[in-house]
């Protein structure tokens, strides 16, 4: 499983507030709204977001057409988790400056929060048209794009903003997501790469590319991208077990159970992590312990079949057949299409003799 888009918030990043400083002297606010609207920034940037609201809010009263302080106010709100009023405050914004490009951002990014994706889209685009080098609006446009599932759009716009900035390492991320998902690994390869350039402790882009290289066969290249995430994120579960599932495949048995092994420490809930160990002690002759991983997995997941399934072959192989017949029966009734199951228990009906039961699951 890829580690998907990373989304560009950045409501109340301090350059941001810098530049809303700026928009306010340019627009030459009444001083007593000015002085105001900077106790409301100092009290936002130290965190207290209720009293920058109460300063902000003084502002616009003295000033009612002071633009700035209702986007900056519409950033406090949103921060605080009020998304409809962060809304209100943008869109005030826009009606007393329609040319604002951040309301616009900061609105869309308010509705993208609420899941209104088209009018998130139609700000962000509306900050585009009024600021063509908003690299931002067309990265967050981008994201939302390749969540519909238009990666072509989502390119562009990723396209468009590592244009403007060529050191945008999450453009280059989440346009490799994009080429992955259209099944371009090397392109894909090539975009993480890039992301690893700019920032070389990207762990999801060295785990993403691990994948990329993974489904192109190429097991070494695949280890070497999950262990340099691992490095850098040593808690990333799925590092460890895709990992795990290469070193499997590579022959590997004892490294694989121990990232099998160190994914279900991280993540104890993790059903995959014990069934693919399951597997590999199974694969080593050790049906014991195989069945207590599938048991486990079983446990985490009720409804996994294919650990049924294993579980009913290693108990079979133990001489168990009526409990291997009992897990083939669970694993058939979660999956009735499993052929496997149905040949398998009635094999074993077979060899207990049970041939009427035999015949009717052949």
């Amino acid at each position: 499983m890829k580690t998907l888009f990373d989304i560009r918030f950045g409501v109340v990043a301090k350059a941001l507030i810098a530049l809303c400083l700026t928009s306010a002297f340019a627009f030459g606010a009444n001083s007593a709204a000015e002085e105001a609207f900077k106790r409301g920034v100092a009290a936002h940037e130290q965190g207290n977001l209720q009293e920058a609201i109460k300063q902000y809010t003084q502002a616009i009263e003295i000033d009612p057409n002071y633009a700035t302080a209702y986007g900056v106010r519409g950033l406090a709100y949103h921060k605080s988790g009020d998304a409809d009023k962060a809304i209100a405050d943008y869109t005030q914004a826009i009606k007393i400056d329609p040319k604002l490009a951040q309301a616009y951002y900061n609105r869309g990014l308010a509705y993208d929060s609420l899941g209104d994706k088209s009018k998130a889209i139609a700000d962000y685009t509306q900050a585009i048209k009024i600021d063509l080098s908003y690299a931002d609006a067309y990265y967050n446009r981008g994201v939302i794009y390749g969540n519909l599932g238009d990666k072509s759009k989502a390119i562009a716009d990723y396209t468009q903003a590592i244009k403007i900035d060529p050191k945008d390492a999450m453009a280059y991320y989440n346009r490799g997501i994009a080429y992955d998902d259209l099944g371009d690994r090397k392109q894909a390869i090539a975009d993480y790469t890039q992301a690893i350039k700019v920032d070389p402790n990207y762990a999801k882009a060295y785990y993403n590319r691990g994948l990329a290289y993974d489904s192109l066969g190429d097991k070494s290249k695949a280890i070497a991208d999950y262990t340099q995430a691992i490095k850098i994120d040593p808690k990333k579960t799925e590092a460890y077990y895709n990992r795990g599932l290469a070193y499997d495949s590579l022959g590997d048995k004892s490294k694989a159970i121990a990232d099998y092994t160190q994914a279900i420490k991280i993540d104890p809930k993790g059903a995959r992590a014990y069934y693919n160990r399951g597997i590999t002690y199974y694969d080593l002759g050790d049906r014991k312990q195989a069945i207590a991983d599938y048991t486990q997995a079983i446990k985490v997941d009720p409804n996994y079949a294919k650990a049924y399934y294993n579980r009913g072959i290693a108990c079979a192989d133990l001489g168990d057949l009526n409990k291997a017949i009992t897990d083939w029966t669970q694993a058939i009734k979660i999956d009735p299409s499993f052929a496997s199951a149905y040949n398998n228990r009635g094999s074993a009906y077979a060899n207990l003799g049970d041939y009427k039961s035999a015949t009717k699951w052949f």
